[in-house]
């Protein structure tokens, strides 16, 4: 978020809240808070809503649920960047996984001299790219810079942040990954699956990303790629809505395997020369704070979520 952005929040109908939540991040008087009150807070802050957690419907509300009481301890390997990459070849195989090069307890340990002359350096906890550095040539590439960058990420806490407590738990390196780019796109594109217990009912894909002067752009659709007018809070629509991907249909399988026993989770997923790759898991997508829309959508997305997984026990 830009600061003139949060200059607009400060002054809108929902300045109050968000005053409140910046002015205890500043004063690091945040960190002594509660989870829920600070999950609460935060809903609040970006939604202007008060957040329902006795009996959630919207997607965001439920998903602030899943934070705050679905506590799998499975759940820190499947945001561990390094570590969920055995769970996905134990689930859908090896051939889906990005190869690793290397790996690092620290950022000043890097080594980068017997990598190839493209790669990518990823802190395996962090989260929004700010991790990712990519190397497309390695004679000219600045590791000193790329260190003081990812040392940054490396001691970013992603629990304090937005109380993902799965976080919490993760064993913090850097990895380093073969470099992946299409040969038409001439790009990484996301496809981001709405999981739910198996069951893939929406996917955005992300567009622009690495464009110099343009933001990120989401465009959603339903699980049959029917195009859908939603946007969130955070990310415009793409005008001209990317085309389906050639392997849609695998994908929504191996999407729909990886995420059986979860309530909710967002599988990413890329389509690289014509073969499918995973990307990561999502538990709190938006970290439970982007709203769609048109607002009945958050309330569609919600209803897919069945809490009664987590009240019987997750299955995962």
């Amino acid at each position: 978020m830009t600061n003139k952005e949060r200059i607009k929040l400060v002054f809108s109908k929902n300045g109050f809240y968000y005053a409140m939540y910046y002015g205890l991040k500043f004063l690091h008087i945040d960190r002594v808070l509660g989870d829920r009150l600070y999950v609460s807070l935060q809903y609040h802050c970006y939604t202007g809503r008060k957040l329902e957690l006795k009996n959630p419907t919207r997607f965001n509300e439920k998903l602030c649920w899943l934070k705050l009481y679905d506590h799998n301890p499975q759940y820190s390997l499947y945001v561990d960047k390094y570590e969920v990459k055995k769970f996905v070849e134990q689930r859908v195989g090896k051939e889906y996984v990005i190869p690793t090069l290397a790996k690092w307890d620290t950022p000043e340990n890097i080594d980068i001299s017997n990598l190839p002359d493209r790669f990518v350096l990823k802190a395996n906890h962090s989260g929004n790219n700010q991790g990712v550095i990519i190397c497309k040539d390695k004679a000219s590439f600045n590791i000193n810079e790329a260190i003081v960058k990812l040392r940054k990420a490396y001691d970013s806490d992603m629990y304090m942040a937005g109380r993902e407590w799965p976080y919490k738990n993760v064993k913090r390196c850097i990895m380093a990954e073969k470099f992946m780019e299409d040969d038409v796109t001439h790009e990484l594109r996301d496809y981001k699956f709405f999981c739910f217990d198996g069951k893939v009912k929406a996917l955005f894909i992300a567009t622009d990303r690495n464009k110099k002067g343009e933001k990120v752009k989401f465009n959603y659709f339903d699980e049959y790629f029917n195009h859908l007018g939603i946007t969130n809070s955070s990310h415009a629509m793409n005008i001209t809505p990317p085309n389906k991907p050639l392997r849609f249909e695998e994908m929504k399988r191996v999407a729909a395997k990886l995420s059986e026993g979860f309530p909710f989770v967002r599988v990413d997923l890329y389509e690289v020369n014509g073969k499918v790759y995973f990307g990561e898991l999502t538990l709190y997508t938006g970290n439970g704070t982007e709203e769609l829309s048109p607002d009945e959508w958050n309330y569609t997305f919600g209803e897919w979520i069945d809490l009664n997984i987590v009240k019987k026990g997750n299955i995962i």
